[in-house]
């Protein structure tokens, strides 16, 4: 089992680097690469794309950055969801490292 991950989906790619720093800089924690999904209704979202920050560090880090994030990211285009998962299991680790932003 590895550290603990915290995930937190925004609207937009602005809103991801925004999140991102403020979690970075709220917490010891390190940040894996963002992750995108492009929803079934874009015209109906404020912005078109939907971005994954993933903090990886201890649960009291990771929790610290998650909120700092959440914040930061509410005053650029808003928050879709959160998680922190404590123990990463193996199975789910090699799916946390999968994204979509070299892919078309």
């Amino acid at each position: 089992m590895g550290k603990a991950v915290g995930i937190i989906e925004v609207y937009g790619l602005a809103a991801a680097f925004v999140a991102c720093d403020a979690g970075c800089k709220a917490a010891n924690v390190t940040v894996e690469n963002f992750d995108k999904n492009k929803p079934g209704n874009p015209e109906g979202l404020k912005v078109p794309l939907i971005v994954a920050v993933k903090f990886r560090g201890g649960v009291a880090d990771v929790t610290a950055a998650i909120e700092a994030a959440k914040d930061a990211a509410n005053a650029v285009s808003g928050v879709i969801c959160t998680h922190i998962i404590p123990n990463v299991e193996d199975d789910t680790e090699k799916m946390l490292k999968l994204n979509a932003f070299d892919k078309n």
